[in-house]
């Protein structure tokens, strides 16, 4: 079959492109019912004409030999049924609302925190009165740049009983810091990225045959130098930072990640706020059990007489944290396919991150060495002005200054 297709597409190419729409679809479906069984879906694959298309061509073609078919009217440009989403344009709000509702739409959405598949969508379309499909749901989504998240090494335990109850929690805290415009920031750690010729996954355009060669082998050992990037999202700007580290994710890290943001961003942006709202995982460096995580909160809110407040995500949800999919993903995206060969290589390609919604980014290198194994004693917990909410106070707290 390979051989066929090899010569069918030598054979088309040269002149599809010269015919309108009818005559390419007489043309595909003769090619197709001369190779017989399996003939439409090869010339599927060879034009990338729907399968469908090249049905219709043959029995067009059938029709038009049995002289019960005349050639008619070729369809004029734009001609054909409309997108559903310009026919009913409030259609695609709904979709938002249901995505996400934590930033508009109901709170309460019945898909905000369960499977939000297209098929899971399309039902919900479907008894609310549109009729759509779920290649429509994501041809959408795909239009309003939502990206499909992998489902790999996303479980970190059990579901836990209160998860949708605090996945709500946070959703209720989050509205109310963006009416009262006070900053709202997702934390994380990106994986780490090895620095040097390696091979980056992903392809991007370059002349035939000749792609990026990269070493053989990275197997990452102690003396590979690797990238921490350490990311602040701005929830209520649409606007990222990364502190890229060249040592180890620590606690330390990442609050002085967040406290750099805060002095050299955050505090111009939100000039008349003296709080801030931190979404952040269960785990990592940013980890609830983590006291030196707490510890170096507390100094922030002291430097910077603030009070921060943290809103962990329950165990085994990480990947619903808004930087993974608002930020993380597009960078990724950005540099696909490209050998991190240096540090100032990184710091270049994340800023160069944009979005057709106005995603803006910033970075900087960070050459400072931080220790592992830090530990804190119970009596300098006890030392916190720490204040846990009546709900999982372990996931939610707020921490304020010492006067």
């Amino acid at each position: 079959m390979n051989g066929i297709a090899k010569e069918l597409r030598k054979k088309l190419s040269g002149i599809l492109f010269l015919l309108n729409e009818k005559q390419r679809r007489l043309l595909v479906g003769a090619e197709a019912e001369s190779i017989g069984y399996g003939g439409i879906k090869i010339l599927s694959g060879v034009t990338g004409m729907d399968c469908k298309t090249v049905r219709r061509g043959v029995e067009e073609l059938k029709q038009i030999k049995k002289r019960k078919n005349q050639l008619g009217r070729i369809r004029i440009k734009g001609g054909g049924r409309k997108k559903i989403s310009d026919q009913k344009p409030e259609i695609i709000k709904i979709i938002e609302n249901l995505i996400e509702p934590d930033t508009r739409g109901d709170p309460e959405s019945p898909l905000r925190w369960t499977c939000k598949s297209v098929r899971n969508i399309e039902d919900y379309l479907q008894e609310n009165g549109y009729n759509i499909s779920y290649k429509t749901v994501s041809s959408i989504l795909h239009d309003l740049e939502y990206s499909l998240q992998g489902n790999r090494k996303t479980k970190e335990g059990k579901d836990h009983p209160d998860r949708d109850a605090q996945f709500k929690y946070i959703n209720k805290i989050v509205k109310n810091y963006l009416r009262m415009k006070d900053p709202v920031i997702s934390v994380d750690t990106k994986k780490k990225e090895l620095v040097g010729n390696y091979k980056n996954a992903g392809k991007e355009w370059k002349y035939k045959g000749c792609p990026d060669e990269v070493n053989g082998h990275d197997f990452p050992g102690p003396k590979v130098p690797k990238a921490v990037p350490y990311g602040v999202y701005d929830i209520g700007n649409n606007s990222g930072w990364v502190n890229v580290g060249m040592s180890a994710d620590t606690a330390e890290f990442a609050v002085e990640s967040i406290q750099y943001w805060w002095r050299h961003i955050g505090k111009k942006r939100y000039s008349k706020s003296n709080k801030i709202l931190i979404c952040a995982d269960a785990g990592g460096s940013n980890s609830y059990r983590s006291r030196l995580w707490k510890v170096k909160l507390q100094e922030l809110c002291n430097d910077e007489k603030i009070q921060v407040s943290v809103c962990h995500f329950p165990p085994g949800t990480s990947k619903w944290n808004k930087i993974e999919h608002r930020l993380f993903s597009f960078i990724s995206t950005n540099w696909r396919g490209k050998p991190l060969l240096t540090y100032q290589t990184i710091i270049n390609l994340i800023p160069s991150t944009k979005t057709k919604k106005g995603l803006t980014v910033m970075a900087r290198l960070n050459k400072k060495t931080y220790k592992k194994g830090i530990k804190i004693s119970k009596i300098e917990m006890q030392k916190l002005n720490i204040h846990k909410d009546r709900f999982h106070g372990e996931w939610n707290y707020t921490i304020k200054s010492k006067k």
